[in-house]
Order: structure tokens, then sequence, then C-alpha cells
């Protein structure tokens, strides 16, 4: 590096660090505010550290929301696992073993990320109630599992592009067919995509609000529908109300410091690569 680029750098350093710490600042006053007594909840004092710091309203919080946290987790792994392995049987398909109308086939499966959600409320409901999976954890996972194909077709269809196809016609050499190689080739070499889609689709199952309040009934909602509930009556306990969305963010943090770097691998590999 050149002494010339140096202020470049520095001023880059410096911008990124304004840009961190702005991002921050929610999440600075959200863990001040869950440590803090309801009494010293203030909007005057909501910069000041907590004293002392009290978990009380940690312990409401875990208390209040503890049932819909199993039914979020119910929810968001059995849909991830779900439409991730059905996201790379497509992407094998579409990408490996190309048929007559494939490409339209997979045309018609992107068009599903375009389609605003709300306008497909009430056909939904009268699906799940018609199959009797209405107000169900099974009939939410289903629906996560249907809007979930599309962005995982992408992700594995892209992904399986870039692997050689002299790999799989060594493998067909071998004695190897479609499910062969599906699963002696194409899965273990597909790691790094599996990362990205479950990181992906577990963190969009787990904060979806819009199907958890609409297809779902307490005692089964999820627990964005559950915090949204906390803060709807005439007197907000914020501090209950904070360290409750501090406990329904912490699943998709651990994910993803656990895989973070598999999910950059995953990206870099060509995974979302257009």
């Amino acid at each position: 590096m050149t002494t010339r680029n140096i202020p470049l750098r520095v001023l880059l350093y410096l911008v990124l660090i304004l840009f961190l710490v702005i991002f921050l600042i929610p999440v600075y006053l959200l863990i001040l505010t869950s440590l803090k007594h309801n009494a010293n909840v203030s909007l005057a004092h909501m910069w000041a550290l907590p004293n002392p710091i009290g978990f009380s309203g940690l312990r409401q919080a875990w208390t209040a929301i503890s049932p819909d946290l199993l039914n979020s987790v119910y929810l968001a792994v059995p849909a991830t696992a779900i439409v991730a392995f059905l996201g790379a049987l497509n992407g094998y398909a579409l990408s490996k073993w190309k048929f007559r109308g494939a490409n339209i086939v997979y045309f018609i499966l992107l068009l599903g990320m375009f389609i605003p959600y709300q306008s497909t409320l009430i056909p939904l409901i009268k699906v799940l109630d018609t199959i009797h999976l209405f107000d169900t954890i099974p009939g939410l996972i289903l629906t996560h599992v249907v809007y979930g194909i599309p962005i995982m077709t992408l992700i594995f269809r892209n992904f399986f592009a870039d692997i050689p196809n002299d790999i799989l016609e060594s493998a067909q050499i071998d004695g190897n067919g479609y499910w062969g190689i599906f699963q002696r080739i194409m899965l273990p070499l597909s790691i790094p995509g599996f990362v990205v889609a479950c990181i992906w689709e577990f963190t969009q199952v787990w904060n979806d609000f819009l199907f958890g309040v609409t297809v779902t009934q307490p005692p089964l909602q999820p627990v964005t529908v559950a915090i949204v509930n906390l803060s709807g009556s005439q007197h907000i306990q914020w501090n209950v109300l904070m360290g409750a969305t501090l406990l329904a963010s912490l699943p998709t943090l651990i994910v993803y410091f656990v895989l973070g770097r598999y999910f950059v691998r995953g990206l870099l590999a060509g995974s979302v690569k257009g």
C-alpha cells in the first residue's frame, strides 16, 4: 500500500466505524432498557446506564414469551430443513439434468419471489382451512416451505451450476444415476450452499410476523407475534418489552455467530451469484 492511499483507507475506516456506531445505537438502547427497572425507564434518561442493574424485566419477558419461543423453534427448524432440501433438489434438477421446459419452470418458480404475500393471505387461509391445517404449527411450516422454495431454488441452482459437469460424467461412468450423484457428489459439495440457504431461511422464518399473526392464534403463535402483543396494552413495561425483544433475537444471532464464517465461504463459493 502506497502512502498516497493511506488517507483514503483511513477515511474508509472512519466511515465504516460511523456506520457501525449508528447501527449499534438501537442495540445499545435495547440492552440498557432491558437491564433497568421499569421505574427507571424514561425518555429523559434513556442513555443512562442502569443503576442498579435489574433482571426483573428479562425474567418477566422470559415468563411471558417462553412458550412462544418454543413455537418459533418448532416452526423455524423443520421449515428451514425441509425447504433447504427441496431447494437443493430443484437446483440440482434445473442445473444439471435440464429437461424440456426447464427454463420455463425455473422462471415460474422465481415468479413466486415477486408475488406480494398480502395478496395471497385469503386464498392461503382458505386452503389451510380446507386441509385442516389452519391455526396449527404444521400449517405455518407448510406456508413457509411453499414461499421459501423460490429463493432456495435460486441459491442452489446457481451453486450447482458452478460444479464442473466432468465430475458428474465421471460419477455416471462409475455407475451412479440421478439419485446416486445427488447423494454422493452434490450433497457433500453443497455444504457451503446449505449453510447460506439455512441461515437465510431460518432468519426469514424466525423474524416473520405476517404469516404468524394470520395463520395461527394463541397459544400457537410465534414469538414475533407475542412481542407485538406485549406492546399492545395501554401501559407498556418497556424493560419487559425490550427484554423480550432481546431474548427473541438471540437464536438468530447464535446461528450467525456459529455459522457466520461458513456463510461467508458459501457466498464466495458462488451460491448466490447470478
